[in-house]
């Protein structure tokens, strides 16, 4: 079921990996934040949704990985977001994202997956302000809803997931560094974290996310640990990533 984190903020966490779906009470109506994960999660959301009696105008993925690109016809034939690199991505991953969802989940509805337009750069529906990174995925973006101290942060700072790099792309211990100094900068401003996996953070919790994520990052750079552990983190990247 939904669980209110905040003003007009709605979490639905699924088994899968602890996966959270987001809902967000904008000025039009609703907009879902990665939906997911099976078919059977997908139709209790849309229960949930139909009972707050807000329509939902649009979507919004944090990245394209196949878990954060499903979709369902009860949410309607409105528009889905990301930001232009993470849709375009989308869109050029789209067969294979289908065919992971296809593997690792039931009852999907297979043909809307990843079906994504590049946001507006005036935001569109989508309310607050977007943090695009290039740690994790291609076009990753966070929310941050300051005006009801809320961050939405997509595949990162997670209690449940190490950090996880992009093994196809070069330099990403050090995207993953900046990332995180811009998620600390938004973070300041909020009590609330919702991370794409794993618990809410409040409070002292979400400074406390950041903080182990920086020293996991440091433990990378460190010469003693990059043979052992930096392979273990891409082994990692390379199965979880889509």
């Amino acid at each position: 079921m939904l669980n209110q984190v905040a003003d007009g903020v709605w979490v639905r966490q699924s088994e899968w990996v602890w996966s959270n779906a987001i809902v967000v009470r904008g000025e039009g109506g609703l907009i879902l934040v990665d939906p997911g994960i099976d078919g059977s999660d997908l139709n209790q959301l849309a229960d949930d949704v139909d009972r707050l009696g807000i329509p939902v105008v649009a979507g919004f993925s944090t990245h394209p990985h196949w878990d954060h690109l499903l979709w369902h016809s009860r949410f309607g034939e409105v528009p889905r977001y990301a930001t232009p690199g993470g849709a375009q991505a989308a869109r050029e991953a789209r067969e294979r994202a289908q065919s992971m969802a296809a593997q690792s989940a039931s009852g999907i509805p297979l043909e809307l997956v990843g079906l994504l337009t590049p946001l507006p750069a005036d935001g569109g529906p989508v309310p607050g302000e977007i943090v695009e990174h290039q740690a994790h995925a291609i076009g990753h973006a966070a929310v941050l809803l300051a005006d009801r101290g809320v961050l939405l942060a997509g595949d990162m700072l997670s209690d449940v997931l190490i950090p996880l790099l992009d093994s196809r792309r070069p330099g990403q211990v050090g995207a993953y560094q900046t990332a995180l100094d811009r998620l600390g900068e938004a973070a300041r401003r909020v009590d609330v974290l919702v991370p794409g996996h794993g618990a809410v953070a409040e409070g002292p919790e979400v400074a406390a996310r950041l903080a182990a994520d920086h020293a996991y990052l440091d433990a990378l750079l460190d010469q003693d640990w990059l043979s052992g552990i930096h392979q273990s983190n891409l082994e990692q990247a390379r199965h979880s990533s889509g």
